[in-house]
């Protein structure tokens, strides 16, 4: 692991933010759509500034919620804050993972899991990717799904390849216990 979360992951900073701005869940698919019609670069949101490859997005989560909160009840530009969230979403997420592959000599990017149908992303990524002679990988957005299905299929295999599989008095935690 180079890099992780020290808060809530991508999915869930879109997730939240959407419920700010009262869309529905799952909030990732809205913000991208709302973006669309927005400007970018309306809002100056926080790009969080943490250590090496880890992210944080608790800030820029608070960001937009005063940013929402600024503005009167029907006069809230939904379309800007949403371009303007996703776009400091996609500068952390490309500048981290360029940081990576220069500091480790990688010369290709695989993109995936649900933020990885983020078209802000997608365009950033591919840019950045391209100007330092990187090759990107993406899934078609159909194929971009979300972490939880991806931790129930690994825990399927945990369970099915148990040696002695113990129905139902295992115990789960959101992230692994170290011994």
């Amino acid at each position: 692991i180079l890099g992780e979360t020290l808060d809530d992951a991508v999915g869930e900073a879109f997730d939240k933010s959407a419920k700010l701005l009262g869309l529905p869940y799952p909030g990732g698919p809205l913000i991208d759509k709302y973006a669309q019609q927005g400007n970018p670069n309306a809002f100056d949101f926080p790009k969080p500034k943490v250590d090496r490859l880890n992210f944080s997005f608790s800030g820029l989560k608070t960001a937009v919620l005063n940013k929402y909160n600024s503005f009167g009840e029907n006069q809230v530009p939904a379309a800007d804050i949403c371009a303007s969230f996703q776009k400091a979403v996609a500068d952390v997420l490309v500048s981290k993972t360029l940081l990576a592959a220069n500091q480790f000599d990688v010369h290709t990017v695989v993109l995936g899991g649900g933020v990885s149908a983020n078209k802000q992303l997608r365009q950033a990524m591919k840019e950045e990717c391209h100007t330092n002679g990187i090759e990107l990988f993406y899934p078609r957005p159909s194929f971009c799904t979300d972490n939880a299905a991806m931790i129930a299929l690994a825990g399927y295999y945990k369970y099915t390849k148990s040696p002695s599989p113990s129905p139902y008095n295992d115990d789960v935690f959101s992230r692994s216990k170290l011994g």
